[in-house]
């Protein structure tokens, strides 16, 4: 498991007001020429695929009944693989409905979990074996997880023998309360993760976070930064915000970060108390849409050839162009 926490540092009044409204165990502020002296270790490169790989995000319609949603999640991945799938994603919150009154009762306790099957974490059990059944690198949505006393939002990375790569824990929690639309506390139930998280496959170099996750660039690009050639993010963004920010907020970080954003939504399911916008997406290091579509059930498929990223760097190059002497990141924990 590679996952790693960074830190943002800016200089100036302006970037001290923006910064400091950011969580500090992942983010922090100095000035340019007090971070000199705390640099990290240099990162290994990335390594690029040969070949285009086919990614299938499943925007699957989520129930009450847990061994139920299971099962649609295992035959979607096994369709997919099936269609020539190399990666597979899943949504937020797959294995029962997005409501924090039910997080308790759906949670699972994966201490120990590496991939082999544990009576305590059927869900997350039931992943590791499609992976190996289908061979695909999984990278399986999110399920609320149960460590102790406290519970958060997780997304299991696997890989195409059924072994645990990466566990990324949702470190922005969804708390809005938009006047004449919806309001909506995770933090009443979940606690938020600590790192941000980076993982190594055989389909490329992957940056994980959850729905909200998305709305903070300085996560992105402190996993760019680490080489993550896909962004991928888990989401169940609602129907006020969905239409005005879900696209937008994936080409943004496309484009800040020059590489692919992948995104999977729940589908819209009439009569639950929380309404998903759907639209799952593949956005290309151009902020191309690659694919998507609407908010019923389905699965998207797109290629993404890596050659693509390497060219748009190559046109802009904005590794190179970036203000050291400004601004910089600095990881907090290395790779």
């Amino acid at each position: 498991m590679s996952t790693v926490r960074l830190a943002i540092t800016l200089a100036g009044a302006a970037g001290l007001s923006w910064a400091m409204r950011r969580r500090s165990s992942l983010f922090r502020l100095c000035s340019a020429s007090a971070s000199a002296a705390r640099q990290p270790a240099p990162v290994s490169p990335p390594t690029w695929p040969s070949e285009p790989v086919k990614a299938a995000l499943c925007q699957l319609s989520v129930g009450v009944d847990k061994a139920a949603n299971i099962a649609s999640a295992r035959v979607a991945i096994r369709d997919a693989a099936a269609q020539g799938a190399q990666l597979v994603v899943l949504p937020e919150c797959w294995n029962g409905p997005y409501d924090t009154a039910r997080f308790a009762e759906l949670a699972e306790d994966l201490r120990g979990f590496t991939g082999a099957a544990l009576s305590c974490a059927p869900s997350a059990s039931a992943l590791a074996q499609a992976a190996k059944d289908a061979q695909v690198v999984l990278v399986g949505g999110s399920l609320p997880e149960r460590d102790g006393d406290k519970l958060f939002n997780t997304c299991l990375v696997f890989d195409a023998q059924g072994q645990l790569l990466a566990k990324h824990r949702k470190v922005h929690l969804f708390d809005v309360d938009i006047p004449g639309g919806i309001s909506f506390r995770e933090s009443d139930t979940l606690s938020p993760g600590d790192d941000a998280t980076v993982v190594d496959t055989s389909v490329g170099r992957l940056g994980i976070g959850i729905c909200f996750d998305i709305r903070f660039p300085e996560l992105s690009l402190a996993m760019a930064n680490r080489g993550a050639q896909v962004l991928v993010f888990p989401g169940a963004f609602n129907t006020v915000t969905g239409p005005l920010h879900w696209e937008l907020l994936q080409r943004a970080r496309a484009v800040d970060c020059q590489c692919f954003v992948l995104t999977c939504s729940p589908a819209r399911s009439p009569g639950a108390s929380y309404q998903a916008w759907g639209h799952s997406s593949a956005i290309g290091p151009f902020a191309e849409i690659l694919a998507t579509t609407d908010e019923q059930p389905g699965t998207v498929y797109a290629t993404l050839d890596f050659q693509h990223i390497q060219d748009r760097r190559r046109a802009i190059p904005l590794a190179s162009q970036r203000r050291g002497d400004i601004y910089s990141l600095l990881d907090r924990k290395k790779l």
